[in-house]
């Protein structure tokens, strides 16, 4: 069986988007929240991004065919701004201590 004929990483995958997606609309009024919504939007962020980040590594791990075709997509798509996914997630953990930062400056 291929890696995405499996139904567990087919719903996983459905609901780590559908998550993602979520909190992306929901981003786009992080500047009105109160510090206890921010906290929380951060914390939920910084899930999603754990989620992606164990998603991603057993993309890299399997042998199938077509992960391994998403891992190199994913890596091609990244070259393209110079960075690498590793350096991707290094870059959301910084945004998100950056945002923590700014809530306890707030205080």
């Amino acid at each position: 069986m291929g890696f995405f004929d499996s139904e567990i990483v087919q719903q996983e995958a459905k609901q780590l988007f559908e998550d993602y997606q979520s909190l992306m609309q929901l981003g786009g009024s992080y500047g009105k929240f109160d510090r206890e919504g921010k906290k929380l939007f951060i914390e939920q962020m910084e899930s999603v991004m754990e989620r992606y980040r164990i998603f991603m590594k057993r993309f890299e791990l399997s042998e199938d065919f077509m992960a391994q075709m998403t891992v190199q997509q994913l890596k091609t798509q990244l070259d393209q701004f110079g960075i690498t996914p590793q350096q991707m997630f290094e870059q959301m953990n910084l945004t998100l201590e950056r945002m923590k930062s700014e809530i306890e400056h707030q205080a």
